[in-house]
Parts: C-alpha cells; structure tokens; sequence
C-alpha cells in the first residue's frame, strides 16, 4: 500500500520551461511577507511618533523609512536583484510609489481629523492602515514593472 503524499510542484515543467503564473506566485507571496513586515513597521512608528511630531508628521517620518527599507528588500527577495547596478535608481522608483502611498494617507488622516478632530491614536493608525491597503497594489505593478 503505498502512502500519498503532497508534493509542491517545480516552477517548471517537464521540458525545464517556467510555468506560466509560478514567478508571479512566488513573487506575490515574498511581496507579501515584506509587506506586512512593512506594515508593521510603518504602523508602530507611526503610533510611537504620532504624540512628538503629531498624525501628519509621524505619518511621512514612518512610511519614509518602511518604504526604503520594503523597496530593498522587494529588490533582493521579491525580484532577485542582486548588486548596486541599479539600485538608487530603484529606490527612486520606490519613492514614486511612496509619493501616492503618502498622499493617500495624508488624505485619509486630514478626512479624519474633519470629520472626528479628537479621534485616537488607534484610530488614526487604522485609518493610515486601511490607505496603505489601497495603495499596496500600485505598489506591487509598479515594483514589478521596474525590477523585472
């Protein structure tokens, strides 16, 4: 009686070609992982900045430095780009994306304090965090795009 087992199927097929859709998998799947490491990042020091620098502030100081540090790992991991070539000119790329990310969040944090001037820190966080959902698909085109 022989056992079934599960087995992850190659990236490839049986003549060695890529099978359509395996890179974009992995690609979503490490894109992914370094975004809700990125998201955390952004949200905790947003949360720890938001009482010195207030909602605005704390919100650009924060996703500056989650989006360099997502754009390298996205450059390493996500798309395999190893070495300096091209690296700063990434990063640029990078901070395109941080430009429409920022002012999606800006102008969800300013709705915010128009509509509840007293509102929390964690609800200030929540809002930041659902704009950023919104803008982590412009994100993952573009990086695609850029570093394929």
């Amino acid at each position: 009686m022989t056992t079934p087992t599960t087995s992850t199927a190659p990236p490839v097929d049986e003549h060695g070609r890529r099978r359509p859709g395996a890179e974009l998998a992995t690609q979503l799947g490490r894109f992914a992982t370094i975004g809700v490491a990125s998201t955390v990042l952004h949200l905790g020091l947003f949360a720890a900045l938001t009482g010195v620098l207030g909602a605005l502030a704390a919100n650009l100081v924060a996703l500056l430095v989650s989006t360099v540090l997502n754009t390298a790992a996205n450059r390493a991991w996500t798309f395999e780009v190893r070495g300096r070539q091209d690296a700063l000119r990434h990063q640029l790329q990078g901070m395109a994306v941080f430009a429409v990310t920022w002012g999606l969040t800006s102008l969800a944090l300013l709705a915010l304090h128009v509509t509840a001037p007293t509102a929390s820190a964690g609800v200030q966080t929540t809002v930041v965090a659902v704009a950023n959902v919104a803008s982590t698909v412009v994100r993952f085109v573009a990086l695609r795009r850029w570093m394929s």
